[in-house]
């Protein structure tokens, strides 16, 4: 069990880049195409921007297609919590952090096997460490 992770909205803000902000914890979307890790090949482990937890490996890493860096699973599922989102009139599901509750992005039904899943991330709800 992950120990919870709790500030004001205040203290995100301090921590958090003004686009950060925006898409971790008002639950934007930053431009498709706009970041620089959507591209990125190196090997390592994909972290929360805002609280440093390992959430996906490089080699699960896929090009969709999409415009935003896309995973087949996560490294823990126990990392990540997944919400039933209708903000855009049609259900989605959101991708929270389960340690900070920061919005990552969505996972959808139609990626490669062997999950079938796409877990569409935001670029800047992301933080890249290379194997050492």
């Amino acid at each position: 069990m992950l120990k919870k992770i709790q500030k004001t909205e205040g203290e995100w803000k301090e921590i958090l880049t003004p686009e950060q902000y925006a898409v971790m914890r008002e639950k934007d979307t930053e431009r498709p195409f706009s970041c620089e890790l959507k591209q990125y090949k190196g090997e390592g482990m994909y972290h929360c921007a805002a609280c440093d937890l390992s959430l996906f490996k490089s080699g699960k890493k896929f090009e969709s297609g999409t415009g935003w860096p896309s995973f087949q699973e996560p490294f823990s599922a126990e990392n990540l919590e997944e919400k039933e989102d209708w903000s855009l009139g049609t259900e989605r599901t959101e991708v929270l952090c389960a340690r900070c509750g920061s919005h990552l992005g969505h996972v959808f039904p139609d990626g490669p096997a062997p999950s079938g899943k796409r877990y569409c991330i935001n670029g800047v709800a992301l933080n890249f460490k290379k194997v050492r």
